[in-house]
């Protein structure tokens, strides 16, 4: 660069502005996909033992360890892949998380032990192995722990796609201007709804999911494109997904059955809910057990095969993809 185009970018830069063809992201091919990363539940869970020595709810209001992603540069970047954050949440008999509401939609998904309750807007919603259990965009929750052993569950919650957008809000309790809620056998009736329905109507009015139902859908699903069973968690009333900007859904895998590579635009967070296999991922190779949960980062051609029949829980931020008219999902045909 001449002496006079030096004086030039400098005056530009003085003045906040920025030459198109200077910048390193402009007309430049896009990055490969992402590496893939997987925390192991047999070497989690004894670091989850001491977050119970560590410290406590009382303390802290959550005792939570988030999965942090290889690539982030800082502990400041809080996210496991793409727009998700997950992270192994957990409380000890005779606890209790107090209630506070944000702007985050954050789910629940139990992984171990039994007896803890959330309690969302006030609504009561027990967590028993491989149920679902949604806390959307400020509502009131809380978790309370009856039971006699400790209790570990998985959060997802959208924290970067709300730190990208200054959009994050934080209430502490108490619960005040709690709205109404509805039992969840209100809608227990396939394709029959009450027609008044109280309370907040941006998110689904169930707020558990049982994992029993979710294994009776995947035994009437058909099979997807790519050889898999998939169900999707979702809003009783329209058919959307179950909590906005969360994509929830529940894969089940046929043993000795590898499934077609798929890829699509979206981030993934895959849970071992049961099962033995393998995931290959671009030119990584994930071997997956129980609990372990893995990455698949958008553009990644991903294709599962399991040792035995397994079911994957996986979360994703395809829900923001699919409203902004980005999301792409695609099988690569069989040979």
């Amino acid at each position: 660069m001449s002496e006079s185009n030096q004086d030039v970018y400098a005056r530009w830069h003085a003045a906040r502005l920025a030459p198109l063809w200077a910048s390193p992201n402009a007309h430049k091919p896009p990055p490969p996909p992402a590496a893939p990363y997987i925390w192991r539940w047999s070497e989690t869970r004894p670091l989850v033992e001491l977050a119970f020595q560590e410290t406590s709810p009382a303390a802290v209001q959550r005792r939570v360890l988030q999965m942090w992603s290889p690539h982030a540069a800082t502990l400041a970047d809080e996210f496991t892949c793409g727009s998700v954050l997950s992270a192994l949440q957990c409380l000890l008999p005779g606890e209790t998380a107090r209630p506070h509401r944000h702007t985050m939609n954050a789910l629940r998904f139990l992984l171990e032990g039994s007896g803890a309750v959330t309690l969302v807007d006030g609504k009561e919603c027990p967590m028993e192995f491989g149920d679902l259990v949604l806390t959307p965009g400020m509502c009131w929750h809380e978790h309370r722990h009856d039971g006699a052993e400790p209790v570990v569950w998985l959060d997802v919650l959208d924290v970067p796609l709300h730190a990208h957008l200054g959009s994050v809000v934080f209430q502490p309790g108490p619960v005040v201007d709690a709205p109404a809620t509805m039992p969840d056998t209100a809608f227990a009736s396939a394709n029959i709804v009450p027609e008044t329905i109280p309370g907040r109507r941006a998110h689904s009015p169930v707020f558990r999911y049982p994992y029993a139902d979710a294994v009776r859908a995947l035994a009437h699903a058909p099979r997807s494109p790519d050889g898999a069973r998939r169900v999707r968690y979702v809003n009783p009333l329209d058919g959307a997904g179950a909590m906005p900007m969360l994509d929830t859904c529940m894969l089940q895998l046929d043993a000795g059955a590898p499934t077609l590579p798929r890829r699509t635009s979206a981030n993934l967070v895959c849970t071992v809910v049961e099962g033995q296999g393998e995931t290959r991922i671009g030119e990584h190779t994930i071997a997956w057990g129980p609990r372990d949960t893995f990455t698949i980062p958008q553009h990644n051609w991903a294709a599962h095969h399991a040792s035995s029949d397994a079911r994957l829980f996986i979360v994703s931020d395809a829900d923001v993809l699919r409203r902004l008219g980005l999301l792409t999902e695609e099988t690569r045909p069989a040979a």
